[in-house]
């Protein structure tokens, strides 16, 4: 992984950190970052590091949600043995999460190809972003936020799980943002659609950090900078996470409708003159 310096890693962890869960495309952020500082966006190792620093940011989530996530995880193991447990909405909750994770777990292996390939491109990423914005807003209007978390099914978990394959297919349409719009059409209230999106996220982007750790690593001089910039995405995400929770609370999405459009736009004119390369 030499194509990324450490002072790049820190920038790019800062980068993962604040972005990997608000509704902004981290990917996207991460890719016109890599651009601006010369970094090839389609090098295998980048790549790599791009999946494995957000577990940094994954690992955050773990640690902001220690109790929810255990109460969860308790229950789905007491439910292997006690039929009368498996009724308890926490321990379908966990199924659902496993069972809404394979849509994109089996679009991930079968267009890898096309992921880091065409679909790549910082012109995607633009057009994505300008995309999604548009799905958010409606979305926001749309939905009556009037379901609570404890009203979610398994209907529910699926078309969410489901529309990450949107932000997989499409980097720049924001997995979170694909979620948390999907959630608010399914008439979820903004901190349920936000928790679900950090819920149903952690088995996909996990399992794709451990896929692509051999790529990120590639040299044993890319062992350091992957290990500065995923704890720098760990620190900063924490931080996001508490912000984020408390923001959707008392907001709508129209910031970040508002400022993905924006990005959107400048990013072509970047594209459009020459100044980063796609």
């Amino acid at each position: 992984m030499s194509a990324i310096s450490v002072g790049q890693a820190v920038v790019l962890g800062i980068v993962e950190g604040v972005t990997e869960f608000l509704p902004v495309s981290s990917t996207g952020h991460l890719k016109i970052t890599q651009g601006l500082m010369g970094i090839p966006v389609d090098d295998t190792s980048v790549v790599g590091f791009t999946a494995v620093v957000q577990v940094g940011a994954i690992a955050a989530v773990l640690v902001y949600f220690f109790k929810d996530i255990v109460r969860i995880a308790s229950a789905w193991f007491r439910g292997l043995a006690d039929k009368e447990e498996r009724c308890h909405h926490d321990c379908r909750f966990a199924w659902w999460i496993i069972c809404a994770t394979l849509p994109i777990v089996a679009v991930g292996l079968l267009a890898k190809p096309l992921i880091e390939g065409p679909l790549a491109s910082l012109w995607v990423v633009a057009g994505s972003l300008i995309a999604g914005s548009g799905v958010m807003w409606y979305a926001d209007r749309r939905g009556r936020h009037k379901r609570g978390e404890d009203d979610t099914g398994f209907k529910d978990a699926m078309l969410v799980g489901s529309s990450q394959i949107l932000a997989l297919l499409f980097p720049g349409f924001s997995r979170s943002g694909a979620t948390m719009s999907t959630a608010l059409l399914l008439d979820l209230d903004r901190v349920a659609a936000t928790r679900l999106s950090f819920f149903l996220g952690l088995p996909a982007l996990t399992g794709a950090g451990l896929y692509e750790l051999k790529d990120a690593l590639g040299t044993a001089e890319g062992a350091l900078p992957l290990a500065v910039g995923t704890l720098v995405s760990f620190v900063v995400a924490y931080a996001s996470i508490a912000w984020l929770l408390k923001f959707v609370a008392r907001h709508s999405f129209n910031a970040f409708v508002l400022y993905r459009v924006v990005i959107g736009v400048l990013l072509f004119g970047l594209l459009g003159t020459g100044v980063i390369e796609a």
